[in-house]
């Protein structure tokens, strides 16, 4: 049972105010003492973890009156801006059409639809167009909705995908006969996503989770109609290990993948035997990551084997795929990050500098050649590429200024092509804007690369800007355009992305640098950059913004630096690290070990604890601050930004405004309708600019 908002609890509240005026809710504290490695630390709001208990929902539901109360003052400019947001969208959007076996299939948003439409053509462009999937029907009557991909036989004549109503990224598998255009009579609950049809259409794989840790640990066999239980053929019993199930481009293989930060294993099995047993590609061994594509007779094998810190690719037979051999040499100055296998031509995705190249290698052996991008700082990446057999292949390009794009290059002749860019509805000047590229000195000498955008007066003189960083599990953050971001630069807001150790924008050994025992350089990068831009004159006011693993960021940072930001919005923050890594049961903890350490072992704890942001809040002045979460999160429970605003508001020392947004519908990626998500969005960025003009 829900209480109403602002319901008055004893056992929660220490007052309860007038609906008109709504006093700062004020969270229990019940007293809850947890030892470790002979120290002890007190949580008085370890309660708060209750998911079910009606006092706790009935204080998420005060947290979110208090917030809608206190930025009343700031609704009318929120509705504006979503009005904004969803006015540039253009409301008939639609993907470049993919053509598959005989098949032509594009996704569209049609005019007032929140979720998007599945389509194909038979034949041609110009044949018959059937709907094969409307995410509008299945959202109907439900709060959230989320697909997670379909898959297609190998003759496109039966399809599978996978449905979330409750946001915790547990997904249903449904079939559906596209001749028909009839759904099977048959489900399978409580799947990751994670799927294979073999080569006779009828036998399909997938993956499942635990039901409590949500870690990914089993791969099933089943036959389509098969009212028999299905057949358990991988077990991952190592918990810091999660593994999935997927087929090759080339069909010709079912691989189940499994791994954890350092480590990966591949299995294999011929498609054309779906009933067979799996073989191990390479056995796993502590330190040893690889990833592997099947083209041509062999296995072309992207790993760090002997040391080879940015990855080189080997290459391997099918019949013995244990026998690597060195194809393309690992480089000191070069993250190898993918590679697509075209007849004639292998593409490699490279970085270097944090720039992203797409080389163009013959197999022939003839001289390789990138292709040549503008910008100071952009993101680039290989597209949808079913088809070996062509000599165009399709790659996506965005940057801070330029509008998503998809463009076909011809790997022989050089010519580019765009097919599509993303359209701003009401026009976009990109002339108004620029992008550059900063580099800030961290306190050990590191030049810090920031990606940044925002008015062209703005690189004359300071103005207000928004910081944003996240720095976790090497993934990098590459700046790309943003509807939504618009709102804000043409306000007059710059907004720059920092592209700090934890991530790979400078490699893999740039990720090493910023976890486990040298996690503390995310931070201290991320104060550099902010130091840059006010010591360089770029900022007149500071903002920050993260989220997930970006929120424990944003919570570091406050406590070390709070004077820096006249605002700061931690989205759906991991901020209680020692108390969740410490509970196994958590989703992501054991699996996680290897980012931020097992606190089970007291060197890793106390190094944990030192910058865990609830365990480090302090009697001192915070700025303002906008937390987000979802009650049905399964990254970040809800609970730790719960207890984290609790605490900070029985520690500071101000009255800066504090609020909370729980979204009691959904979990870690927020509302699922292309327009319900910009509603969030519209609030948080009136959040920052309500701070800007003194409305807030």
């Amino acid at each position: 049972m829900r209480y109403p908002a602002l319901a008055c609890s004893l056992a929660i509240l220490s007052s309860c105010a007038s609906t008109e005026t709504p006093m700062e809710p004020k969270a229990l504290q019940k007293p809850h003492a947890m030892e470790m490695h002979g120290d002890v630390r007190q949580d008085p709001y370890y309660w708060l973890n209750e998911r079910e208990n009606p006092e706790v929902l009935a204080y998420l539901d005060e947290e979110n009156a208090f917030r809608e109360q206190g930025m009343l003052g700031l609704k009318p400019l929120e509705d504006e801006l979503f009005a904004e947001m969803t006015g540039r969208l253009n409301p008939d959007e639609s993907s470049v059409p993919v053509q598959i076996d005989g098949y032509w299939y594009q996704t569209r948003y049609e005019k007032g639809s929140e979720y998007p439409r599945y389509y194909r053509k038979e034949g041609g462009m110009e044949g018959p167009e059937t709907c094969i999937l409307d995410v509008n029907q299945l959202a109907e009557g439900q709060t959230f909705c989320q697909v997670s991909g379909i898959h297609m036989t190998a003759d496109q004549q039966r399809m599978a995908y996978g449905v979330d109503f409750v946001s915790r990224r547990l997904y249903t598998l449904r079939f559906v006969d596209l001749n028909t255009q009839t759904t099977w009579d048959y489900e399978v609950p409580g799947t990751s996503g994670g799927f294979a049809w073999a080569a006779d259409g009828e036998h399909f794989f997938y993956a499942t989770k635990d039901p409590v840790t949500l870690r990914v640990d089993k791969i099933w066999r089943q036959k389509l109609g098969n009212t028999a239980e299905p057949e358990l053929v991988y077990h991952e019993l190592d918990e810091t290990f999660s593994c999935g199930v997927f087929r090759s481009k080339s069909k010709a293989f079912i691989h189940i993948a499994t791994g954890a930060t350092d480590v990966d294993e591949l299995w294999y099995l011929d498609a054309k035997e779906p009933q067979g047993t799996f073989q191990v590609l390479r056995a796993r061994e502590n330190g040893i990551e690889y990833s592997a594509n099947h083209f041509g007779d062999s296995w072309f094998i992207r790993s760090n084997l002997g040391g080879r810190k940015n990855y080189a690719l080997f290459k391997a037979p099918l019949t013995t795929p244990g026998d690597w051999e060195v194809y393309m040499e690992a480089r000191p100055d070069v993250l190898l990050e993918g590679a697509e296998f075209f007849k004639d031509y292998l593409v490699t995705e490279e970085r270097s500098q944090g720039l992203v190249q797409l080389m163009i290698r013959p197999w022939d052996g003839s001289t390789p050649k990138p292709i040549a991008q503008e910008e100071e700082t952009y993101s680039l990446y290989a597209g949808n590429n079913p088809t070996e057999d062509t000599e165009w292949m399709r790659y996506g390009y965005t940057s801070l200024v330029t509008p998503s794009s998809t463009f076909e290059y011809n790997m022989r002749t050089g010519e580019r092509r765009l097919l599509k860019q993303q359209e701003i509805m009401g026009g976009y000047d990109a002339d108004r804007f620029v992008t550059k590229r900063f580099w800030a000195t961290a306190a050990d000498g590191s030049q810090i690369p920031m990606s940044w955008v925002g008015p062209k007066e703005a690189l004359n003189k300071p103005v207000p800007t928004l910081l944003y960083g996240y720095g976790s599990y090497g993934i990098t953050i590459d700046p790309s355009f943003s509807i939504a971001r618009l709102s804000l630069l043409e306000r007059g807001m710059a907004f720059a992305i920092a592209h700090i150790r934890g991530g790979e924008y400078l490699g893999r050994a740039w990720y090493e640098q910023g976890r486990m025992e040298y996690k503390m350089n995310s931070f201290t990068d991320f104060i550099a950059c902010a130091d840059y831009l006010k010591s360089e004159n770029k900022a007149s006011e500071l903002y920050a913004m993260g989220g997930s693993a970006g929120g424990l960021l944003m919570g570091t940072v406050l406590n070390m630096r709070p004077e820096l930001w006249q605002g700061v919005i931690a989205a759906v923050p991991f901020v209680d690290v020692v108390t969740t890594m410490l509970d196994e049961s958590i989703p992501l903890t054991t699996g996680e070990y290897s980012e931020w350490g097992n606190p089970n072992e007291p060197e890793a704890y106390f190094r944990m604890k030192s910058y865990s942001p609830y365990d480090n809040v302090e009697s001192k002045a915070y700025p303002p601050l906008l937390i987000t979460t979802g009650l049905h999160d399964s990254q970040v429970q809800y609970w730790e930004p719960a207890k984290w605003i609790a605490r900070l508001r029985e520690m500071r020392t101000n009255t800066s405004p504090l609020f909370m947004y729980c979204n009691m519908d959904t979990g870690h990626g927020g509302a699922s309708g292309r327009y319900q998500a910009y509603r969030e969005t519209a609030m948080e960025y009136s959040f920052f600019l309500g701070l800007i003009n003194g409305s807030l």
